[in-house]
């Protein structure tokens, strides 16, 4: 069995979406990042960086429960527990998780910056919208060339376009039209029409809210509660050290 920390967003999307694929069971545990849950402690003992997504593995390597985080990471781990969706053979293996790597690196936090600017800073800045919004834009010409050559972004169906699809999944917070890339639409749709795939972005998705954030949820999305919890721990962290016996005694020669 494995818990499923989630909230549903185009992070949170790609680890059920995965799930669902392979038939694994799991178990949903909400964080409502909207009200500040992500900063509670349990969940911070699983996930130090405070996002979703994260699982905890009941039946982890050697039979022993294993936290994870990261969403590139636990696709990676969960195609390894299942032998599934991320090819044996180097070359092929490699191909997948260069993409998934360019949805990591490139699509999710610009595409995240780009949404940010547009639908949640409380002001318009142009300069901002701009760049966040014109390297979105080259981010689908990329797709859309790679997918001119492919079926899919991996070649076959894999962990890349689960990753990747969510992000596309919004992208009217973007104002982009499929229609100007082709090949992105033909392969969103295909993707799109997997059963796993609806099974997988429909997990609480009467709770999703992208946009508009009320006082409260800037608060905790993008307030200084971050800060505070991060001195919080670092604080905590630092006593802890101080009480380790080897360091009293080290004192103690001293």
């Amino acid at each position: 069995m494995i818990d499923l920390y989630y909230w549903p967003t185009p992070n949170g999307h790609k680890i059920p979406i995965m799930l669902e694929e392979c038939g694994l069971p799991y178990r949903v545990k909400p964080v409502n990042m909207l009200r500040g849950e992500q900063f509670e402690p349990a969940f911070l003992r699983i996930n130090p960086n405070n996002k979703i997504p994260a699982i905890v593995d009941r039946d982890g390597p050697g039979g022993r429960p294993m936290a994870l985080f990261e969403s590139g990471a636990i696709l990676q781990y969960l195609a390894e527990k299942t032998g599934r969706f991320l090819p044996r053979e180097r070359r092929r293996r490699y191909e997948v998780l260069q993409w998934l790597t360019f949805q990591v690196a490139n699509v999710g936090p610009m595409f995240g910056q780009c949404g940010h600017f547009m639908g949640y800073a409380p002001r318009k800045i142009r300069y901002a919208i701009d760049r966040y919004r014109n390297e979105t834009l080259r981010l689908y010409g990329v797709m859309d060339r790679r997918l001119a050559q492919v079926e899919y972004l991996g070649g076959d169906y894999s962990i890349a376009d689960m990753a990747t699809w969510p992000w596309v999944h919004v992208r009217w917070l973007h104002h982009i039209e499929l229609a100007e890339f082709p090949q992105v639409a033909r392969w969103y749709a295909a993707v799109g029409a997997r059963p796993a795939v609806q099974r997988g972005v429909a997990l609480l998705a009467q709770r999703m809210k992208i946009g508009n954030p009320d006082a409260k949820a800037r608060e905790a999305l993008f307030g200084g509660t971050q800060l505070r919890q991060g001195r919080t721990v670092v604080s905590g962290l630092r006593k802890a050290a101080g009480r380790r016996p080897g360091r009293a005694k080290a004192r103690a020669r001293g």
